[in-house]
């Protein structure tokens, strides 16, 4: 964390932790949508969640889930959506975390309620909560959760890197929130991401870094 000062210097006592997009769908080999990585970074996410929940300190795992008539889809995948492509659908178990990341395997997902936008309490401070877009602060309640609870440090990581880690890490920075970046636990993640990050005062750590942090 050289270089930050009391402005951008992440604080572990105030920090949150965000999962991104952790699904069956996105994440297993054979998944219909599966990103590539996801699997082989699933063991360092679930590291850093350990860690969290260890110093009690909260956790949202941030999903998406594509109604079948596509009607919440984003515009790149609506079509596929609506010609009958089944991904992250409501009440499907590829729309579920995965086991890796759950609190616990009786864990499900309530997707009439986080479709509605609240979020779904699955342990003592953790919880679920769906986006509509790119962004987990795009149209969601995720920026009063985390004040409420005293939050100015938000750490990221999940499925996958040009997409939905990267805008929320930009959205939060537009909050004002000091920041942690964990690309051993993000799939796709490229170096120049990682410099762009450096550049706004990102802390980049890697998972077993961040979880001695965290602890």
């Amino acid at each position: 964390m050289e270089g930050m000062d009391e402005y951008t210097r992440p604080d572990p006592t105030r920090a949150a932790l965000l999962t991104i997009d952790v699904q069956n769908d996105f994440t297993l080999r054979d998944a219909p949508a599966a990103v590539p990585g996801t699997t082989d970074a699933v063991g360092h996410m679930q590291r850093v969640v350990e860690a969290f929940r260890d110093a009690n300190r909260p956790i949202v795992h941030v999903v998406r889930l594509y109604r079948s008539d596509g009607s919440n889809v984003d515009l790149c995948r609506r079509t596929a959506i609506e010609e009958g492509t089944t991904i992250v659908q409501p009440g499907t178990d590829g729309a579920e975390l995965v086991s890796a990341l759950k609190p616990d395997l009786g864990v499900s997902l309530d997707c009439d309620a986080l479709l509605a936008g609240e979020l779904q309490r699955v342990g003592k401070r953790e919880w679920v909560m769906y986006k509509p877009r790119w962004s987990a602060f795009y149209r969601t309640p995720l920026d009063d959760h985390l004040t409420d609870r005293g939050v100015n440090t938000v750490v990221i990581c999940g499925c996958n890197f040009p997409n939905c880690p990267r805008a929320t890490m930009y959205d939060a920075s537009a909050r004002e929130y000091r920041l942690v970046f964990v690309p051993d636990a993000t799939s796709k993640t490229y170096a120049r991401g990682i410099e762009e990050f450096e550049n706004i005062m990102v802390a980049v750590m890697n998972a077993d870094d961040t979880a001695d942090w965290i602890g």
